[in-house]
């Protein structure tokens, strides 16, 4: 099962949770609610209170509701009472968590992209922030602003947080993972290098796409070897594995909740490996109507158009 964040074309709807089976969407609280129904619970129970249909609200109850869903999700595709599925050219996809209160990221994580980079390896992870307004879902554009003239792509390995981590060990550090999704660390070069603080160069407005979907962390298994990569227009930019993470998940965890409490849907962007625009001799930029396509193991593909905005 794929987590998703849906909406029915053409719906002025708020954004849903579902689950995704190859091309077949499921509405995961309706499917909650028929599962409930077949075993005798009363049809008018309050969802809301026991499965929120909002995607924020739904990873904020934490990791054991995505067994519930697990449950529903199984259940709805075996069985036809009730209208809970929609095929996949009917839908639009948001970002697997439209909202969520902290989007941590990490610079300088692979060894080979410090060095083209012409940077120093760093002897602590290096944090910086997003915000939401940066964030756009997986068939969203990417929207080029006239303030850059040096946007840049990054493919990322992304952490979904499942509970709630304080003080986390690392041996435990896994356990706190809803589970995994692809993001795009898209940089304004030009922006990023006029200070010594990155944030104007990462947080301009509609520039970072997540998903397609969040993986259960289960279905991932270990996360410390899976093949990322990235393309512009069908042209192979990053090729690497997360082995080359300098700073292990587990670690980073560890990390940041010995600094910061971690929400359940908080989202961590673990860096991005070698093969940025920037880097290339020329460096190539994004440019309007460029297609950036992100691939990672077990996850899947996403897919984004750039636009250059007015």
């Amino acid at each position: 099962m794929k987590l998703i964040s849906y909406k029915p074309k053409g719906s002025n709807h708020s954004w849903r949770i579902g689950g995704l089976d190859e091309d077949t969407v499921i509405d995961l609280q309706d499917a909650y609610r028929n599962l409930l129904i077949s075993k005798g619970e009363k049809e008018n129970v309050a969802m809301e209170s026991i499965f929120p249909a909002d995607p924020n609200q739904f990873y904020s109850i934490g990791n054991g509701i995505i067994n519930q869903a697990k449950e529903a999700f199984h259940y709805a595709l075996s069985h036809t009472t009730g209208k809970v599925s929609f095929q996949r050219e009917e839908v639009i996809l948001g970002p697997p968590v439209p909202n969520p209160s902290k989007i941590i990221c990490v610079g300088r994580n692979y060894a080979e992209h410090v060095a083209e980079m012409k940077g120093d390896l760093p002897e602590n992870p290096v944090l910086f922030a997003k915000f939401t307004n940066a964030l756009i879902g997986p068939e969203d554009a990417i929207e080029k602003s006239d303030a850059t003239e040096k946007l840049d792509y990054e493919v990322e390995l992304t952490v979904v947080i499942g509970k709630e981590a304080s003080k986390i060990s690392q041996e435990d550090a896994l356990d706190y993972i809803a589970g995994y999704t692809i993001g795009n660390d898209t940089s304004a070069r030009d922006l990023q290098k006029r200070t010594p603080q990155w944030l104007q160069g990462k947080s301009l407005d509609r520039t970072t796409p997540i998903g397609p979907w969040i993986v259960p962390a289960e279905e991932i298994g270990d996360p410390s070897n899976l093949m990322i990569k990235s393309y512009v227009n069908g042209e192979v930019r990053q090729v690497s594995n997360t082995s080359n993470l300098i700073f292990t998940i587990p670690f980073l965890i560890e990390f940041i909740s010995n600094l910061i409490t971690l929400n359940p849907g908080d989202i961590i962007m673990t860096g991005t490996p070698d093969g940025v625009g920037f880097a290339m001799d020329p460096p190539q930029f994004l440019r309007d109507g460029d297609i950036v396509t992100l691939e990672i193991e077990k996850i899947g593909r996403m897919e984004n158009k750039v636009f250059a905005a007015d």
